[in-house]
């Protein structure tokens, strides 16, 4: 079984499901499964655990995102994105100060109400299930944070159309600040496209085609120390190392005296051995990478 992260660069036209279920079949295991859910019809960045990585794919959702859409304005869909039906059209007179105006209300921590196709769960069922049974029902918003939102290209017109770079927390719907800022500047608006181009410091630049995969599994593949590359490591000696393959509980200062973790725990080889937490005044395993099957 191949332990490790493959950074996907998903193409348009297939579920997130569906890259996992390719990977499957390219390194015949079923140990696979992906952090951080794209729209079929949206590209980039899709970390997809392997073996042992798929229980560490926790880690990997929490970070921060990173996307170019595109905001076209006058149009509201179903979906808020390109695949909707359109609910209303009327054109906008708007202009790029006005768009860039406009995005400085959604910077910083603000709320969202999930759109109905998402994979929130509402009374045990997921919103997207929901919706294609012809229901909507009440969404409680949902914090998030926005560090950017920057227009980075503009097309006037009656039906404007906005490129945007978005560096947001985990849990961001593009889509929902897509139709909001349309709302924003009295109107309505739609993601017409989408692209993630990082998750955490895992970017579009080091992401592999399933087809380049297929051509090299080997290649496309980081090894689980590099996979929790954005956590705080601790490096740790033989003896120690032996006391965290059977999940040892130790104090903070004896494992890890500075930060808030969660912490990578490396042995002397550089190996993955765990990931620790912070609990209370000590550090107990989160996940334990060595010994058993994992």
């Amino acid at each position: 079984m191949v332990d490790g992260l493959v950074v996907v660069d998903k193409p348009a036209g297939c579920t997130s499901h569906d890259v996992v279920a390719r990977l499957r079949k390219i390194y015949g295991q079923r140990k696979v499964g992906h952090a951080g859910t794209l729209d079929p019809d949206a590209t980039g960045v899709l970390l997809v655990g392997l073996g042992r990585v798929t229980r560490l794919l926790r880690f990997l959702q929490a970070a921060g995102k990173t996307y170019r859409g595109t905001v076209r304005f006058g149009v509201a869909t179903s979906t808020l994105d390109a695949a909707g039906e359109v609910l209303d059209r009327a054109p906008m007179v708007v202009s790029r100060d006005d768009v860039v105006a406009a995005t400085k209300r959604f910077i910083g921590d603000i709320e969202q109400i999930p759109p109905m196709v998402s994979a929130v769960r509402v009374g045990g069922r997921r919103l997207h299930e929901i919706a294609r049974a012809g229901e909507e029902v009440e969404r409680a918003p949902r914090a998030v944070t926005v560090g950017r939102f920057d227009v980075e290209e503009f097309e006037p017109g009656p039906y404007p159309l906005a490129t945007v770079l978005v560096e947001c927390s985990s849990g961001t719907y593009v889509r929902t600040l897509a139709a909001d800022l349309g709302a924003a500047l009295g109107g309505c608006a739609h993601l017409e496209s989408l692209r993630r181009l990082a998750i955490g410091t895992f970017n579009v630049d080091e992401a592999s085609t399933l087809e380049g995969i297929a051509a090299d599994p080997a290649a496309a593949v980081l090894a689980p120390v590099v996979a929790m590359r954005d956590l705080e490591r601790v490096d740790v000696d033989a003896e120690r190392a032996l006391a965290v393959a059977h999940g040892a509980t130790f104090t903070a200062s004896a494992l890890a005296p500075t930060g808030e973790g969660p912490f990578a725990v490396a042995d002397p080889d550089g190996s993955l051995l765990a990931v620790y937490e912070r609990r209370g005044a000590g550090v107990k395993p989160a996940v334990v990478v060595v010994g058993g099957e994992g």
